[in-house]
Formats: structure tokens, sequence, C-alpha cells
């Protein structure tokens, strides 16, 4: 504005052109009709620094919200099912041990791509944890409390238990980002809390320490959502530093705790470091790990924490339902059924009114709060 202001008044005293003539004629010129000129010569003087500005203000673009949002869904859908196999079919002994060999491979993959100038994040100084805190712990307690249910539940049980997700999220993001929510939104978060609830009071296969870690990974979830969200700032750490960093802080903790309980020395004595195909899916873990990390910052950037959660909740339809018929460890009752399915509407019916509002196109101004002299 001030440089615009500046142009503006130096091009009327270096010629008498058309602009001075025109101040001849209109006289004085009042605050109002200062400022439009200011506006209009810093708009045309100065496009290409506030147009640049704008931009990168604006909405992001609708294709890279869906894109975003689909890439988010299918790495979750995948990991879940690649996660299921190890930590069931092969039963291997160790979920910590798995989500080390994620952060690894997170580590790894973004380093090189920072050396061969592929990403860009910030090198380390000080102020980083003070900058990231606290979504390293957030970060790694829901990483391992995802493992840790996924192993002691069934698919069907393990999906519908963490759409408590939702209106933790919706909480969340009330109380920390100010935001508010529509009446039916409201009632289809009261159906995923009702279905849930029916689902796991007729839960045949109860398993006590698996709702405990699916209620506790929920919650760092949800909490690590609105916490990227607001923690994502490109001019600070970006979305490939917050993750890189979450990591390198991490890993040496969880590898010392998981050494300090015993559970690193059953991992390393499993029998089937051999199994080739066990190999494959290990590796194939670690890798997905790091896309599902990856995707859900990407989602959380181009989109926000809730609709991270309600695609998630869309995906965990599909995995309910193939987990009643793969796994081996449903047990079926009407109850529980009909509690799922409860559950299911609901959350597809939370996901369909939060992404029409997503979708909606927002007005640039309201016209009532614009000055009449600032108009037309």
């Amino acid at each position: 504005m001030a440089g615009g202001r500046g142009r503006s008044e130096a091009g009327g005293r270096g010629g008498a052109g058309r602009g001075g003539a025109e101040r001849r004629q209109a006289g004085p010129v009042g605050a109002a009709g200062r400022a439009r000129l200011d506006m209009s010569a810093g708009g045309q003087a100065g496009a290409g620094v506030a147009g640049g500005d704008a931009a990168s203000a604006g909405p992001p673009p609708r294709g890279a919200q869906l894109l975003s949002a689909l890439f988010y869904g299918t790495c979750s859908f995948l990991l879940v099912l690649v996660n299921k196999a190890l930590l069931t079919t092969y039963r291997f002994p160790s979920p910590v041990i798995l989500g080390i060999g994620q952060m690894a491979a997170t580590i790894m993959i973004l380093y090189v791509s920072k050396l061969n100038k592929i990403i860009h994040f910030p090198d380390f100084d000080k102020k980083i944890p003070v900058k990231l805190f606290p979504l390293p712990l957030l970060y790694v307690g829901n990483h391992i409390s995802g493992l840790s249910s996924t192993s002691k539940l069934s698919l069907p049980m393990f999906t519908v238990l963490r759409k408590f997700t939702i209106p933790l999220t919706l909480l969340l993001e009330t109380i920390i980002l100010g935001k508010q929510y529509s009446v039916n939104i409201i009632v289809s978060v009261f159906a995923i809390i009702l279905g849930a609830f029916i689902a796991a009071g007729s839960d045949l296969a109860f398993n006590l320490e698996g709702y405990i870690f699916v209620f506790l990974n929920d919650i760092f979830t949800a909490a690590n959502g609105v916490y990227t969200k607001q923690k994502m700032d490109p001019k600070e750490l970006g979305k490939y530093g917050v993750l890189f960093y979450n990591a390198c802080f991490m890993i040496v903790p969880t590898l010392v705790l998981s050494a300090s309980t015993g559970d690193l020395r059953q991992a390393t004595e499993f029998n089937q470091w051999k199994n080739v195909l066990f190999l494959i899916q290990f590796l194939l873990s670690c890798f997905l790990g790091f896309l599902l990390m990856y995707s859900t910052v990407l989602c959380s950037h181009y989109n926000s924490p809730l609709t991270t959660a309600v695609v998630g909740a869309i995906k965990n339809v599909s995995v309910a339902y193939i987990g009643m018929l793969v796994g081996g460890d449903y047990i079926f009752s009407v109850l529980n059924f009909v509690g799922l399915n409860i559950c299911m509407a609901g959350g597809l019916r939370y996901s369909f009114l939060t992404l029409s509002s997503q979708l909606k196109p927002k007005p640039l101004a309201d016209e009532e709060s614009i000055p009449p002299d600032l108009k037309g």
C-alpha cells in the first residue's frame, strides 16, 4: 500500500498528464478516494509481489484437494491390510519394531530426497524442537497405539472403534481452531457414537487391551491431525520438515523403549526373517508407513484435519466388511452387526455432509461489508 501510494504520488508530480488534470478538475480527494487510489496503484504497480502473496494465500486447487484425499485413503487402506497380515497371519510379535521400521524408511527417503534437491526443508537448529512440540509425542503415540490395536482386534471392530477419531477431531477443532458445525453433522456424530457402543457392547471377541490401544489411537490421531495443521507453516518447517523431524526425534527413544521392554529381543528372535514373502510384506509396510504419514500431512495441508478423518472413515467402511470375510478373528452376532452398520451409516452421512461443505465455493468477500464508496 505504501509502495503503491509513493509511486502514484510520484507519477502525479513528475508529469502534468492526465492524472494531474483529473485531480485539478475533481478537486481535493477525500480519505476514501485516496484509499481507492492507493488500492488501485498497489494492485497495478505491485502486481508481481502482491499477486504472488494472494495466490499463495488463496484456497488450494480443487484437484489437489481431491487427489490428496484419494491418495491418503488408498495408502491407509493398503497399510491396514498389510499390517494385519504381518501381525495376525504371520504373528509378528512387535508392533513397536514395525513402527520403528516405518520411521527409518521416512528418514531415509526424505533425507536422500533432500540431498538430491528433490524436496527442501530447513536444516536442524535448536529452535526446531520448540516449533514442533507436541507433535513428536503425538506422532509416536499414534504410530504405536495404531499398530498395537490392529494386532489385538478384528478388522470390523478396529474400524468401528477408530470412528471415535471423528468426534474427537471435531471437538479439538472447535476448541483449538475455533470451528463451528451444523446440527446435521452433530446428529451424524451421535449415530457414529451410538453404533460404536452397540457394537462394542455385543463384541463376543472383546479384548480390553485392544480397546485401550484403539481409544488411545483415536486421541493421538485427532490431536496429531489438528496440531499438524497448526504447525505446518511453509515459512517454518513445511510438510517435509514436519515429517522428517518427527521421525528423527522419536526413533531413538522408541528403540530404547523397545529394547528395555524386551520387545526388540522378541523381534530379532522371530522365526520368519528368512521367509521371502514375510520380508516383502515387512518392507512394504515400512514404505507404506512413510506414504501414509506423507499423505496424511498432504491431505491436512490441502484440506483440513477433519477432512482427513472423514476420508479415513470412508476407507474404514470397506476395511470393516472385508475384515468380516478375511482374518478369521471376527465373531458374528446380530446385535454386533446392527451396531456396525449404524456406525458405518453415521460415518458415511457425516462424510457426505463434511465433504459437501468442503467443496462448496466460498465467496471472496461479503458484499454488505464493502463500503459504498469502494463498490463499482
